[in-house]
């Protein structure tokens, strides 16, 4: 472990000894801290060894500032900016599991996610981290889970879709709101972007008791945005991370110049060639592309998953699977798949297009969700944009002067250039 860096380590030499005392005991008593943040926080002896079984030794930046306010008494109300793999689905997940009551058996604590796979994949986190905590149970409420009216739910953490948890609530009568402990709200700048999911959102949390405990998530916080979640969580303390918090600083960028769709894949190849790629995704903007892409990889004897928003949740849930467990190397998608789908492995993103706009403008806040699916957790990652025209060059200097972090140009018929940026 590095706790001190070079120009903290030369600013103690221009200080007086008790000084230099004093900062230096600083630093460890803060080392030592962040060793048993979670130690400090968590009160139930089985959650904490789920909690380091996955690996969580130190607090990532969202999770430092965050749980000491989702797992206080009296439980707080949040609003907070984070990146997904920022720790931030372990973080409330924690605060989910830490306020439950295992006796009592109806749901208490109600999550709800923009997309079906992004609601299984909170849910792959609560089993992970409640592994040791079986007298939790955990239900979904997604599209294709059939339920009969008026059957109560007996699982303690609800995790779903607006639609369908509306549905359990009103019609179904499945969940009581009124009994709900902890509401979160993950991914709120996508809710306000679907059709409905607004709507839908604020109707669950104007059922919710008073003393409720609200937390909403975003990546980004536009004005609408900002409207949304003061409309959702009254009272909230605010955690917004600075632009260089993000996960991009742990991202290469590059963009390589094509004339073709054909010069593009032979790119492709030639940077499969030349570095070792554990898993990629790589976004196309249509399906026909995505099509065209995966059946020439595949000639070329590469593992090749397609997702396209064209397919059902549990063929899309499958694929998902299937590309999480390792069997596919390389996922193909749409930006159906721009969001939330986190798998550790995938060290390389590839923007066989370039994202836009509905109205075919730079889509800065898709870019940054696909390039986001690498360098995550802390991670190195590497993204390319493949670039074939003046408009798409254009496009991506925009993303160059949004983000402040400069792309460089690659040479895909250089290996030796190839070989250094994955170093």
């Amino acid at each position: 472990m590095t706790l001190f860096n070079n120009s903290f380590v030369s600013s103690l030499l221009c200080v007086s000894p008790y000084h230099r005392m004093l900062c230096m005991l600083f630093c460890i008593i803060r080392a030592t801290r962040m060793r048993c943040f979670y130690m400090y926080l968590v009160r139930k002896p089985q959650l904490l060894k789920g909690v380091y079984e996955m690996g969580f030794n130190r607090p990532s930046k969202i999770q430092e500032n965050a749980l000491p306010m989702m797992l206080a008494e009296p439980p707080q109300n949040l609003i907070a900016q984070s990146q997904s793999g920022t720790g931030k689905t372990a973080a409330f997940v924690l605060a989910m599991l830490s306020h439950v009551d295992p006796s009592l058996k109806w749901p208490q604590c109600l999550c709800i996610s923009p997309t079906y796979e992004l609601a299984l994949q909170t849910g792959k986190v609560i089993e992970q981290m409640g592994k040791f905590y079986s007298e939790v149970k955990l239900a979904y409420a997604v599209r294709g889970h059939k339920m009969d009216r008026g059957v109560k739910i007996k699982e303690q953490i609800v995790i779903g879709t607006p639609g369908t948890v509306l549905d359990w609530c009103v019609k179904l009568k499945l969940i009581d709101p009124k009994k709900i402990k902890v509401f979160v709200l993950d991914e709120a700048d996508v809710m306000i972007a679907t059709q409905g999911h607004q709507d839908q959102s604020i109707r669950i949390q104007r059922m919710l008791p008073k003393g409720c405990q609200m937390l909403l998530f975003s990546a980004t916080f536009e004005d609408s945005v900002w409207k949304f979640a003061e409309r959702v969580v009254p009272d909230p303390n605010i955690i917004k991370l600075k632009r260089e918090e993000e996960t991009l600083d742990t991202i290469k960028q590059y963009y390589v110049l094509c004339n073709s769709k054909e010069d593009k894949f032979n790119a492709l190849c030639n940077i499969y060639g030349a570095i070792t790629i554990a898993q990629a995704m790589i976004f196309c903007h249509t399906r026909k592309t995505a099509n065209w892409l995966a059946g020439q990889l595949s000639k070329e004897g590469h593992q090749v998953a397609l997702l396209s928003g064209e397919m059902v949740v549990e063929q899309r849930a499958a694929v998902i699977e299937r590309f999480r467990d390792g069997k596919e190397k390389v996922l193909i998608t749409t930006n159906v798949c721009a969001r939330g789908i986190d798998v550790e492995q995938v060290s390389v993103v590839i923007n066989f297009d370039l994202p836009l706009d509905k109205d075919g403008n730079p889509d800065n806040e898709t870019y940054l969700h696909r390039i986001g699916r690498t360098g995550r957790f802390g991670k190195r990652g590497l993204a390319v944009n493949m670039v074939d025209s003046q408009r798409s060059m254009e496009i991506l200097k925009t993303y160059e002067k949004h983000f402040n972090k400069k792309i460089g140009r690659l040479d895909t018929d250089d290996l030796d250039e190839i070989e250094k940026i994955a170093n």
